[in-house]
């Protein structure tokens, strides 16, 4: 059976080089630190996944040189797959190509700032490409996709997009429209890419799910860890509790 691949689009981590955004509060070291987690932690889902059979784990990444400290955050049986040169849109068109050239029935590509994804949505993602050719997209919080999968190659729905902006989803939406791609929106979740939600991931981490879905979040051990660390180190009242998110 051909394996849908499911591949975390991510960049190894490295002070100065990951997760910008969430410095300050966090020092580039923190920010390398929790990536690694979330890569970690949403290997870890998608490792989950996998094992129903139909799901192969991959990490879309840069720079080359970096997969022995990668594969270090990945479960066992993920492949690898390095990203172009080039903008945000021709590195994820030119990593959907190579991961479907390798013979697989579709590819779902994750963004690695979501370390609490939860299994649900994934396993409709990937339940959505067997349905046809369409574009399955998980809308983001912030106005992107969480993840966006084909199991076809369509370089339209890549082109003139403003990258990490507001606008992502929308004109993905509109691209499809204008080739007649039918579109499937799974359940949405939201990226931990600056200060607030930084913050809301560490109250979701805390038992307060997040406002707009009614979804639990899966696991993340390695970053509700690490989060409880650096409470521990600033000296302040633990709101992390023992377990971290719901299955």
């Amino acid at each position: 059976m051909s394996t849908v691949a499911v591949a975390i689009t991510c960049k190894t981590p490295a002070p100065g080089q990951s997760k910008t955004r969430l410095s300050p509060p966090l020092r580039p070291e923190e920010c390398a630190a929790i990536s690694a987690c979330f890569i970690q932690d949403l290997g870890r889902t998608i490792g989950t996944l996998a094992q129903d059979g139909d799901v192969t784990g991959y990490a879309l990444y840069t720079p080359r040189g970096s997969e022995a400290a990668l594969r270090r955050l990945l479960p066992g049986g993920f492949e690898l797959a390095p990203q172009c040169d080039g903008s945000f849109g021709e590195r994820l068109l030119h990593g959907m190509r190579d991961i479907l050239d390798a013979g697989h029935a579709g590819v779902i590509l994750v963004n690695s700032d979501s370390p609490t994804l939860p299994l649900s949505i994934l396993r409709a993602a990937v339940d959505a490409l067997a349905a046809g050719d369409n574009v399955v997209l998980s809308p983001a919080h912030d106005g992107g996709y969480t993840l966006i999968g084909l199991s076809r190659l369509h370089a339209r729905l890549f082109e003139d997009i403003p990258w990490s902006t507001d606008a992502v989803h929308r004109l993905t939406l509109e691209r499809a429209r204008e080739i007649g791609l039918p579109v499937v929106n799974v359940p949405g979740w939201y990226d931990i890419d600056d200060e607030a939600s930084l913050k809301m991931l560490e109250q979701e981490l805390a038992g307060i799910a997040p406002p707009f879905s009614t979804i639990a979040g899966a696991d993340a051990p390695a970053t509700f860890r690490f989060l409880r660390e650096r409470e521990d180190a600033r000296g302040r009242p633990r709101a992390l509790k023992v377990g971290g998110a719901a299955s």
